[in-house]
């Protein structure tokens, strides 16, 4: 496997890339999902859940999403987490020219096999539709109003990918919007540490979702990803003390490796860039002492000269900037 291919997260295949042995402690600056150690929410009937075939359209998940963004439950489709919403929107858009704003997830690439690249926002007419991530994995910037591009180029459909939403820390959260040519992409993994469980949703009008139904598996959401995302759904103290711990510890996190000699891009989220001379010359320095991160030679126009981090605990950003001064004074 080559490191181009390798997604953050599952840190075992960057140290099979490397030919090292994967110590029995890592810390993981290379995934985006909230670190904060769950609740203690109550797990007794999961395997009674196991047992039981899901409910298909996710109803009480659809009640408790539609109460929260002011939208009626028609307007949401629940996902085997956000990459299967990527790809069932790939199946219904695949006669339009789609435009890919980047840099952007790589897996926007795979599944809109008819698209082009788009540098910049402006240009969005020129595409049938266009899919981006707001905030921007990985560049963490967050663009307010973003909606407003739905009624400007009113041919254009818009999939915005809003996968780390929770996560913005330094502004106001735009307002959710309806219109018939916009369609949000969102996850529950991230913010409520559900990697495995693999549930998200799509936001658009009914017309969109009742299309994209004829696209979805029946029972594509298990009953155990169900019941924990209303559990965390239901438990605002654990969402406010995850964006509270971001809060804080991110910016101290940025100062730590701007101390250490390094430039970073700006963020409005818990993850950012670090500049790099030698992106794998770092990345195998940082993998013998268990510090993971995630390499960005996947994603255009960053062509592995930045690496992407995520704020972990302070210990742990603190370990990761003492080490990257080292490594910044050895060269």
């Amino acid at each position: 496997m080559t490191i181009d291919l390798i997604h953050g997260a599952n840190p075992e295949n960057l140290y099979k890339a490397f030919n090292l042995l994967m110590p029995e402690k890592i810390s993981d600056f290379s995934t985006n999902a909230n670190i904060l150690s769950w609740p203690d929410i109550d797990l007794k009937n999961l395997i009674a859940l196991a047992s039981d075939y899901p409910d298909n359209e996710c109803r009480r998940l659809k009640n408790i999403i539609a109460q929260r963004e002011n939208i009626k439950p028609e307007n949401i489709l629940f996902t085997n987490g956000s990459n299967e919403a990527i790809f069932l929107l790939s199946r219904l858009l695949e006669n339009k020219r789609t435009g890919i704003l980047q840099p952007a997830y790589s897996e926007y690439k795979r599944a809109f096999r008819n698209s082009g690249d788009l540098n910049n926002i402006g240009q969005s007419g020129n595409f049938e539709a266009v899919i981006f991530s707001n905030p921007c994995n990985p560049t963490g910037e967050y663009i307010k109003n973003i909606y407003g591009l739905a009624e400007k180029f009113i041919n254009t459909f818009f999939i915005i990918d809003e996968a780390y939403i929770d996560f913005v820390l330094t502004t106001e959260r735009t307002p959710l919007q309806i219109h018939d040519n916009l369609i949000i992409i969102r996850s529950l993994t991230k913010i409520f540490k559900l990697a495995g469980t693999r549930i998200g949703y799509i936001i658009a009008n009914e017309k969109i979702i009742n299309s994209l139904k004829n696209f979805t598996p029946y029972w594509n959401v298990n009953s155990i990803a169900q019941a924990l995302a209303e559990k965390f759904l239901l438990h605002e103290s654990f969402y406010n003390s995850t964006r509270a711990f971001y809060k804080i510890h991110t910016p101290k996190f940025m100062d730590m490796i701007k101390n250490s000699g390094y430039k970073i891009i700006k963020s409005d989220v818990h993850y950012f860039l670090i500049e790099v001379d030698d992106d794998l010359k770092i990345i195998h320095a940082l993998l013998k002492f268990g510090l993971v991160v995630r390499h960005t030679r996947n994603f255009k126009t960053l062509d592995g000269k930045y690496i992407r981090v995520a704020t972990r605990t302070p210990n742990e950003n603190k370990l990761l900037a003492e080490i990257l001064k080292k490594e910044r004074e050895k060269s």
